[in-house]
């Protein structure tokens, strides 16, 4: 809780690929909300988008109230409002011009921040925090990098994430409703349960067509989202929706609803190894401390392989150097078939199979990486920012 009245926060959301910052801005917002007794006020101009992370949101209503959050449709004409303290514009979404000139007008000027996007490069280290000046008007806008060390933003983690994980990874009556109110039968002996959850891959086909011909059985579960036409192709079908059961060879495929983001989380934590995309799921897969391959947001030009390969030189430190290596050649295998000049068949059994391997020995790094950015909290940090920097009355935490 904060001391004094409580501390206002806008939050601008602009929804791009559907998911990823809907993901991001909503969690930053409960959390501020519900542990630190922020007043925050989310504006987001996709509530179709945001409904499929939050069943309880209704997309025909231009403000309403969900976990101690206030939503707003940001919409055209932006509606006149007195700005928070805290404004947070993230992914650089440009705030409305009218609301950046109420800003100007306050008295005391709100602390504004650009939340950007996950990097593990070493240069967003010497940008967090930089300040950039309003061309025109008086305001400082400064840029917040999440990140994986000290000298970053940190992390977004609820305070009782681990606790929640364990208690769930300790109860096996737990687990297994869980996986019965996906539709999904008992466990066989030696079966690997893998989540899928990606961009458009030409690998798509290769990755299934490695589980259906592998010695074990493989349950798939998949999220509906952009790659279900690839599964579908791979099956001899037109369409696919959630509740779909497909099994081929020892691969079985089960279609899931895109579900919320805490019942996401119990996915993760249930799965043997999860395929997670973009930032958000990324981000969740490593709090859920299970082994998992990256499908990082491609870019045309290349630049997404450096961004992948700084991530991987921080998640293999401490790994023995095959390990290491064989982690490389299966994220690099799944992410270098993004562009159209590639053939798509990056992925082999022989990659699958290496990696398996390694399964407990990167279950326990998995375990230690997750403890080692625990002490890096996002949430917490903006608000510390915010104090030193902003000047925003001081928070008891």
């Amino acid at each position: 809780m904060n001391q004094g009245k409580p501390i206002r926060c806008d939050i601008f959301c602009v929804v791009v690929d559907n998911y990823g910052d809907i993901g991001v801005c909503w969690r930053l917002a409960r959390q501020l909300a519900g542990e630190f007794g922020v007043v925050v006020r989310l504006w987001v101009d996709d509530l179709g988008s945001f409904r499929r992370l939050s069943g309880q949101i209704d997309a025909s209503l231009p403000v309403q109230h969900l976990h101690g959050v206030e939503i707003r449709l940001w919409g055209l004409p932006f509606a006149e409002v007195e700005p928070a303290q805290i404004v947070i514009e993230a992914f650089a979404c440009d705030l409305p011009e009218r609301y950046v000139e109420a800003m100007a007008r306050q008295a005391t000027k709100p602390f504004w921040v650009n939340l950007e996007y996950l990097s593990a490069e070493a240069w967003v280290e010497g940008c967090h925090g930089l300040p950039s000046p309003h061309l025109r008007l008086p305001l400082i806008k400064y840029f917040y990098f999440p990140g994986f060390s000290g000298k970053t933003g940190g992390l977004l983690l609820e305070n009782d994430l681990f606790s929640r994980r364990d208690k769930f990874l300790a109860d096996a009556v737990m687990q297994e409703n869980f996986w019965g109110s996906l539709g999904v039968p008992k466990r066989m002996p030696g079966e690997k349960r893998v989540s899928l959850f990606c961009y458009e891959n030409p690998c798509v086909a290769a990755l299934l067509t490695v589980w259906m011909s592998g010695a074990q059985m493989t349950t798939c579960l998949i999220p509906e989202g952009r790659i279900l036409p690839q599964v579908a192709a791979f099956f001899g079908r037109t369409a696919l929706s959630a509740g779909d059961v497909l099994q081929q060879g020892n691969l079985r495929v089960h279609v899931l609803p895109l579900v919320e983001q805490d019942e996401y989380d119990k996915l993760l934590w249930a799965c043997d190894i999860n395929f997670v995309r973009g930032e958000d799921s990324f981000v969740r897969a490593q709090w859920a401390a299970k082994p998992f391959v990256w499908h990082i947001y491609p870019q045309h030009d290349g630049v997404h392989m450096k961004k992948l390969d700084a991530m991987l030189d921080l998640y293999s430190k401490g790994l023995q150097a095959q390990c290491a290596l064989d982690v490389k050649t299966l994220w690099h295998g799944w992410n270098a078939g993004v562009a159209p000049e590639q053939p798509g068949d990056n992925i082999t059994a022989g990659h699958w199979n290496d990696f398996l391997l390694h399964q407990s020995v990167l279950l326990r790094h998995a375990d230690l990486w997750a403890r080692h950015l625990a002490v890096n909290n996002l949430a917490l940090n903006l608000l510390d920012f915010s104090r030193k920097v902003g000047r925003i009355a001081p928070f008891e935490i």
